[in-house]
């Protein structure tokens, strides 16, 4: 998995079930895109998720 430059958010694990109700370990990965931002007056490229980039956007 690739690291978060902002955060420090993991995926979440849990169960797979078909419908044969057999259990099996799945994780479910966050969704992490590079991203230019201006940063102390220069363009920095960083990882981040996509909740973190629209909470960048908010503010």
């Amino acid at each position: 998995m690739a690291k978060l430059d902002a955060g420090n958010r993991k995926p979440q694990f849990g169960n797979s079930r078909p419908w044969s109700n057999k259990a099996t370990r799945r994780r479910w990965n966050l969704n992490i895109q590079k991203v230019k931002v201006l940063e102390g007056g220069r363009v920095v490229t960083k990882r981040m998720t996509t909740a973190d980039i629209r909470t960048l956007m908010k503010v």
